[in-house]
């Protein structure tokens, strides 16, 4: 029997169907009416929003509908935790063609849903929109609660800071170059994983694997950091490097990573993209968090904005969709 796909369905069934999987909203008006309406405990909410392509973000012969809703939270989770703030409700802009399964959609809702649970407790889905596209696209919009603290900006790194990080830095890389080596035909196309393709993998790239695909950034740690007196912070989503870059444009100072202090692989971890840990600076002598590992020190600026061990990095490092997109699909 031929699965039903979204094409066969109207939109109000589909918006059921995603409903039906997430779990009951806690807004003052959750999903149903023309809006949502949500508590902001100061007056003030914290808002993000990232769009998955696919194309240039995903590929559907690697990524599960799970696994793609887990993502699409995730990545808006940890924006809303680099501010410091607490992620309160997302809202899920769906365009999709007309020939897509219906279980992507359930699969796509399970990821959203399980990803909050997890990452976020107390935060879901609270309302979004529906169409019709050639190009599969996720758009999401996350929100977020300060809870009566002031934002932490990236603008905020001072002279003598200690420089921090909290969570993986070079292992969603490692992941994606095992589905660009392992998991394409000869023409270079994307294939399906099956479970056969896991048993070949060392421990390392299937790790790196599950964080490409699924990623779990420290989401708590952003709204713990804030309260042990972060200056600065912002999620490492495109490479510690080029990420470092923009916190030390935006405070006016230079970063100097300590190439020692990034583990057995320092080049994966300057130049990898994808982890969404956070990076942060912290007063100097300050007592670091729970979590956090200390990877450098706040300078004076001078020409580089970011230096490893004293000497200008120039590498480019990390992901810019619109220099490293190979224009491929699947």
């Amino acid at each position: 029997m031929q699965e039903q796909t979204v094409g066969d369905l109207s939109e109000g069934a589909i918006l059921r169907r995603i409903l039906d999987r997430l779990p009951t909203s806690r807004a003052i008006v959750g999903p149903g009416d023309d809006a949502a309406v949500l508590d902001a405990v100061d007056g003030r909410v914290v808002a993000t929003t990232d769009t998955l392509v696919h194309g240039p973000d995903f590929r559907l012969a690697w990524s599960s509908p799970f696994d793609l809703g887990w993502k699409a939270a995730a990545v808006n989770l940890s924006d809303v935790a680099a501010m410091g703030a607490r992620p309160t409700a997302l809202l899920v802009a769906l365009a999709m063609p007309d020939d897509l399964p219906v279980s992507f959609v359930d699969g796509l809702a399970a990821g959203l849903a399980a990803a909050c649970a997890e990452l976020s407790p107390g935060c879901a889905v609270e309302g979004g929109d529906l169409t019709v596209s050639d190009t599969l696209t996720i758009a999401v919009t996350a929100l977020g609660s300060l809870d009566g603290r002031e934002p932490v900006r990236r603008s905020g790194a001072a002279l003598g800071d200690t420089v921090a990080v909290v969570g993986d830095l070079g292992v969603a890389a490692l992941g994606l170059s095992v589905l660009f080596r392992r998991f394409v035909d000869a023409a270079g196309s994307p294939v399906a994983i099956d479970p056969s393709g896991w048993a070949g993998l060392t421990a390392a790239e299937a790790l790196g694997l599950q964080r490409q695909l699924a990623p779990r950034p420290p989401i708590a740690s952003g709204a713990i950091a804030a309260i042990a007196g972060a200056t600065a912070m912002m999620d490492v989503s495109d490479g510690l490097v080029l990420d470092a870059r923009r916190m030390a444009d935006a405070s006016g100072v230079t970063i100097d990573i300590v190439r020692a202090l990034l583990g057995a692989d320092p080049d994966a971890a300057l130049g990898g993209g994808e982890d969404h840990a956070l990076l942060a600076t912290f007063p100097p002598g300050a007592a670091l968090p729970e979590g956090f590992r200390a990877i450098g020190e706040v300078r004076a600026r001078v020409a580089a904005a970011v230096t490893v061990d004293g000497v200008p990095y120039e590498k480019p490092g990390g992901w810019d969709p619109y220099r490293d997109w190979d224009a491929g699909r699947g």
